[in-house]
């Protein structure tokens, strides 16, 4: 039976019964790596792939529905989130090494899977453990770093469409591209699998310090950040960009443009999800200003603006 946790929003009484659990006003600020933005609605965490199903094949098609990870590449907006939030929990994050292929949940963290191929002496997934996130948020964006990137290494996906079906994609199915996928933004992805070659562990173990070493040198890891802001247009770099542009260290109220990295957004601690947006576009217009360059978002921006007055 479902358990909810409720204070204030009439929406939970029109939604269906489940076996995981509904939270009212869930705070998003705290599980959002740059730790700012208003709370979900309704939050769903559902019990398992079935109970997922049955939700998304009886929940009313006019409420909207929204689908996140670990909030590593995410800025949600301080007006919160309308609707319902979907986080999978650990039901989703399974990972099981077999041969040279990895089968893993869509809730999985991608350091989690890449620790897992080392560990099994699966390699070609190292790269995985330089991107923050999930396996779900992975697929959906075709994440990538250090010159690979996950339509490289998948077989296969599942997901769950905005009717409760399940599908099995191939690699060919996805429509990958530079930092996308074709596949309809209303489906849900809840597991891949992976395909790497064998090879000895101590060659896979110092690739991954390698990409360690680098991140650490080349990033901001310590800092309250969402990840690389935008994605690198085609035959440029963005970082380039906006440094060319003269934003480095460019600051709205307590968001700044990363002295370190400046494709980098950072909440320095008073930042509220409009100041980091707010420099976001400042920074894509000062880019095209000076270079002629549209700079597309590759961080995730959801929800609403705040509403100041009455």
């Amino acid at each position: 039976m479902m358990a909810a946790e409720t204070t204030s929003s009439g929406l939970i009484e029109r939604l269906p019964t489940v076996r995981g659990r509904y939270s009212v006003d869930a705070p998003l600020d705290k599980i959002t790596w740059f730790r700012v933005g208003g709370p979900a609605e309704v939050m769903f965490r559902p019990a398992d792939i079935e109970d997922l199903m049955l939700f998304l094949s009886t929940v009313s098609p006019d409420i909207d529905i929204t689908v996140i990870g670990v909030g590593s590449n995410l800025l949600v907006r301080d007006g919160g989130v309308p609707g319902v939030v979907i986080r999978l929990g650990r039901k989703f994050a399974g990972i099981k090494a077999q041969g040279d292929t990895v089968t893993v949940g869509a809730g999985a963290l991608d350091i989690n899977v890449a620790l897992a191929a080392r560990d099994a002496g699966i390699a070609g997934l190292e790269f995985l453990s330089g991107i923050p996130g999930t396996i779900g948020g992975g697929l959906r964006m075709n994440g990538g770093a250090y010159g690979s990137e996950f339509g490289d290494i998948l077989v296969s996906a599942r997901a769950i469409d905005n009717n409760g079906a399940l599908h099995q994609l191939s690699p060919e199915d996805m429509g990958f591209a530079y930092r996308s996928s074709s596949v309809s933004e209303d489906w849900l992805f809840i597991d891949a699998v992976f395909k790497g070659r064998s090879e000895p562990v101590a060659d896979i173990t110092r690739r991954m310090a390698e990409i360690k070493a680098s991140r650490e040198q080349n990033q901001p890891v310590r800092s309250q950040t969402g990840g690389s802001t935008f994605a690198n247009p085609e035959g440029a770099r963005a970082w380039e960009l906006i440094d060319k542009a003269g934003c480095r260290g460019l600051t709205r109220g307590g968001a700044m443009v990363s002295e370190h990295h400046c494709n980098f957004l950072i909440n320095t601690g008073t930042a509220s999800a409009a100041d980091l947006e707010g420099l976001g576009e400042e920074v894509r217009r000062r880019v095209f200003e000076q270079s002629g360059v549209t700079l597309e978002w590759e961080i995730r921006r959801i929800g609403v603006f705040e509403e100041h007055g009455a």
